[in-house]
């Protein structure tokens, strides 16, 4: 099912011993548009330090009850990596973090989470994915002997927050067409549909929801979002109604109005992998 990112705003974060937190913003991939971590504040049990858990060790969540299960114990999220959540996220510290939980690189083979893994899968359908005892925070970005670090990987990990992200200007082919207001993710593998604008300051008020593929261009700098799509198409747009469920019924209205591929006919698992890229193997 689609939920939106403001509706997971305070959801109890529940370990497999306890409660670590509650969820208080989303980090996504800009490139691949896809939630990588959930940014926690742990409130009076750590000081309310911030930690980052990822969608790898999420449960079923109890959607009723605003709780998200993780298959990590409180001392997992207590030793964790430390993190400043007010600078950006390095692929190093990623690195790190993702080998203190023993879980695999994203960015690493096809699909959503990389090599055909989802999620939904379950840990142990990876391997069975163990965290690296030897890595602590002492010592997960240590150098090796001769001074390099070998968990260090070049570039831009492209992780942005979906607090920031809101209320970014949506400019249209033609001119501006509003803001943003929220997001819609697929619970299934964490990944951004849609982008849920307000054209309020233009037209009324309306939503309107548009997927990151029909996006042209971002400026992060200037809060901006292209989209290859005109006013008058935004305009005339089926209008998104946040407390009706956004079902495939739904969905195939919005993408056939503009006269494009549902995002659900080029992928074939709930890891995002395509077809094309199954005949490969």
């Amino acid at each position: 099912m689609l939920r939106s990112a403001h509706e997971l705003e305070n959801y109890a974060i529940r370990a497999t011993d306890g409660d670590v937190g509650h969820v208080k913003d989303l980090y996504f991939d800009d490139e691949a548009w896809v939630v990588r971590y959930f940014v926690v504040d742990t409130g009076r049990w750590l000081s309310s330090k911030r930690v980052l858990i990822s969608p790898i060790s999420v449960d079923r969540p109890n959607w009723i009850d605003r709780v998200i299960p993780v298959a990590i114990t409180k001392d997992q999220v207590k030793h964790s990596p430390d993190i400043d959540t007010d600078k950006p996220v390095s692929r190093q510290y990623e690195i790190g973090y993702l080998r203190y939980y023993g879980y695999p690189h994203y960015w690493e083979g096809v699909g959503y989470w990389g090599d055909g893994f989802a999620p939904t899968m379950g840990l142990s359908a990876y391997g069975g994915l163990v965290p690296d005892s030897g890595v602590t925070p002492a010592t997960y970005d240590r150098p090796d002997e001769d001074g390099e670090d070998p968990w260090r990987e070049p570039g831009d990990p492209h992780l942005r927050s979906s607090n920031a992200v809101t209320s970014y200007r949506i400019q249209a082919t033609d001119g501006d067409i509003g803001h943003v207001q929220d997001l819609i993710v697929d619970e299934d593998t964490w990944a951004i549909r849609y982008i849920v604008v307000n054209t309020s300051n233009w037209w009324l008020d309306n939503l309107v929801v548009i997927a990151p593929e029909w996006i042209d261009d971002v400026s992060w700098s200037g809060a901006t979002i292209s989209v290859d799509l005109t006013r008058q198409q935004v305009q005339d747009a089926p209008p998104y109604d946040p407390l009706a469920e956004l079902d495939r019924t739904r969905e195939s209205e919005i993408y056939g109005y503009y006269g494009r591929t549902g995002y659900w006919d080029h992928e074939t698992h709930g890891d995002g992998i395509k077809r094309s890229d199954y005949d490969q193997f």
